[in-house]
């Protein structure tokens, strides 16, 4: 087996070692000649190539060359995850039968979205072909917005979502923003103010809850042309409000895997636009959606040094609301 590259996807560890320690593989090779095989003998697949191994905490990632196109292998080594995976494969399968732009699982020889054995659980899908979504892109920035609203769609009228494990009682908006308020002091004083004037006179937040996608943004995004072609990894998918989602995502769009950084209102705006094309919302939303916004820009202010201009980004958010 010749030489295979292994990658950290944002940990700042030596690749080899964690192949080792967490996967059991003594290099790149060996990982590669363990995908091979498995696919084969559980999926029928015939892999010609593995290009490159990617790990990020217990997950691997593998991109293949193979008999029935180029395919992606993710496999977790993490056993207390493994009935959500697999519940997680079910409900991307029903997602691409609804119609959502997403990566569908290929099945196992013997029917399953998602595979178990010798201690890990693995899935197969097509590699989708288009790149990250770019937050400089209007049309790419409004199609990512519309695709939220559908996909939201989509999971409400999926009568297994709200079964699946793990995904945990969603707090109150006026808990969860109240709570940030009494105990986070380096915030700067004008949009600090501001969240607690616009909380102290927020509409109940006893909107509905669903499940959600958990992750949205440019990272989770792919995109070809001016649509969206593939909503990824629904690792994080829990029950919360819609327009939680919907601020949090407008928040973090541009956010891939390292140095993130805030987008501009015109993104935000852009976004929220896409998002109402497809189901507008309603009065008390539209009040949480300017709260949540600014909660989520100010929760992403760090401490010490700020090189992406979340301070910036927070005052902003303060001038526009005056």
């Amino acid at each position: 087996m010749r030489s295979v590259t292994v990658e950290m996807l944002w940990e700042a560890t030596d690749p080899q070692r964690v192949l080792s320690e967490r996967f059991g593989f003594g290099g790149g090779g060996e990982a590669a000649a363990w995908v091979i095989e498995t696919l084969d003998r559980h999926r029928g697949i015939r892999v010609d190539a593995v290009e490159r191994i990617v790990m990020s905490d217990h997950n691997a990632l593998a991109w293949l060359h193979t008999d029935a196109g180029r395919l992606l292998a993710k496999w977790s080594v993490a056993p207390d995850r493994f009935a959500r995976l697999a519940a997680l494969a079910r409900l991307t399968s029903r997602m691409g039968e609804r119609g959502v732009p997403v990566s569908v699982p290929l099945t196992t020889i013997d029917g399953h979205d998602q595979l178990q054995v010798a201690g890990v659980s693995l899935g197969v899908q097509r590699v989708v072909d288009g790149a990250l979504l770019d937050v400089a892109d209007e049309e790419q920035v409004r199609s990512a917005g519309v695709t939220l609203a559908r996909l939201h769609d989509a999971l409400a009228a999926d009568g297994e979502a709200a079964s699946l494990p793990g995904l945990g009682e969603p707090r109150s908006l006026v808990e969860r923003v109240g709570g940030w308020l009494e105990r986070s002091a380096h915030a700067p004083e004008a949009p600090y103010s501001l969240l607690g004037e616009l909380l102290a006179d927020a509409p109940p937040d006893d909107l509905p809850t669903q499940v959600v996608h958990g992750d949205y943004r440019a990272a989770n995004v792919l995109c070809s042309g001016s649509s969206v072609v593939a909503v990824l990894d629904f690792e994080e998918a829990r029950l919360d409000h819609r327009v939680d989602e919907l601020a949090r995502s407008a928040v973090l769009l541009g956010t891939r895997f390292h140095d993130w950084g805030p987008v501009s209102a015109d993104v935000r705006a852009g976004f929220l636009a896409g998002y109402q094309s497809v189901r507008r919302l309603s009065d008390p939303e539209q009040a949480w959606w300017r709260i949540l916004v600014l909660w989520y820009s100010l929760a992403m202010i760090p401490a010490g040094e700020d090189p992406t201009g979340w301070r910036t980004a927070a005052l902003g958010l303060a001038t526009e609301r005056r």
